[in-house]
C-alpha cells in the first residue's frame, strides 16, 4: 500500500509551515505501508495541479493532505469539505476568490472517505490533543479538502483521501502571546498514528465526537 501525504509551503508572513515540517520527518515506510512525502503550494490553482500530477506519477491508494490552522489547539481530523472558496487573505499566487466554487459542477460539500474518528482515536492514545472538525475553513485547506475528493470521484474511484490540520509550531507563536502550539516530535508522532489508523481500519469506529456549537 502507498499513502500520499502532503505539506504545505509557508503563507501569511510566516517563515515555515508546520505540515511540511511534520511531513519531511515521517518515517519512509509504515510496515508494509510506503509513505509518498511531498510539498504542495498554498495556492489553490497549483495546489490540485501538482496533487493530480503526484497521484498519477504514484498511483496511491489513499491521500492525506495536512496543513497549518493556526490558532487551534490540538491535531483536528477533518471530515468535510464544502464547495466554496471565500479567502480572508491572498493565496501565495496572490489570488483571492471570494463567494466562488472550487468545482462549478460539483455537489455542495464531500465528507472525506477515511475513518476519521479512528485516526483522532489513534493520535489522543499517544497522549497528544485531538479531535475531529466539521470545518476545514475556506481558504486552500478546504480548496484542496474538497478538491481532491472531486478529482477521486470523477478520475480515481476507490482511492480515499482526507485532511488533517495542526497548530502553529512553538517556536510560531513566540510573537504572538497566548496562542496556542505544539511541539514538532508531537505532531509527527500524532501524524504518524493517524497514518498507521487510516492503514490499519477499514470500518471507522462508532462513537460520539459530535459538537453543540
Amino acid at each position: 500500500m502507498k499513502i500520499l501525504v502532503t505539506g504545505f509551503d509557508p503563507f501569511g508572513g510566516e517563515s515555515i509551515n508546520p505540515s511540511m515540517e511534520a511531513v519531511r520527518r515521517l518515517p519512509e515506510m509504515l510496515g508494509q505501508v510506503r509513505l509518498i512525502k511531498a510539498q504542495i503550494p498554498t495556492a489553490a490553482r497549483r495546489s490540485l495541479i501538482v496533487l493530480r500530477q503526484l497521484i498519477e506519477q504514484h498511483d496511491p491508494q489513499m491521500i492525506c493532505c495536512v496543513g497549518q490552522a493556526g490558532g487551534r489547539r490540538g491535531i483536528t481530523v477533518e471530515r468535510i469539505g464544502i464547495n466554496v472558496d471565500d479567502f480572508r487573505i491572498p493565496d501565495n499566487d496572490g489570488d483571492q476568490p471570494v463567494d466562488e466554487p472550487v468545482f462549478a459542477q460539483g455537489p455542495d460539500a464531500y465528507f472525506v472517505n477515511l475513518p476519521v474518528k479512528a485516526m483522532v482515536a489513534a493520535i489522543r492514545n499517544q497522549g497528544i490533543e485531538a479531535s475531529l472538525s466539521n470545518s476545514a475553513g475556506t481558504f486552500v485547506c478546504n480548496h484542496v479538502t474538497y478538491g481532491v475528493r472531486y478529482l477521486i470521484e470523477h478520475h480515481y474511484p476507490g482511492k480515499r483521501s482526507g485532511f488533517i490540520h495542526l497548530p502553529f509550531l512553538t517556536q510560531q507563536v513566540a510573537d504572538k502571546p497566548g496562542m496556542p502550539a505544539m511541539e514538532l516530535e508531537e505532531m509527527v508522532r500524532g501524524l504518524t498514528a493517524a497514518l498507521e489508523a487510516m492503514a490499519q481500519t477499514e470500518t471507522d469506529l462508532r462513537y460520539s465526537e459530535g459538537t453543540l456549537n
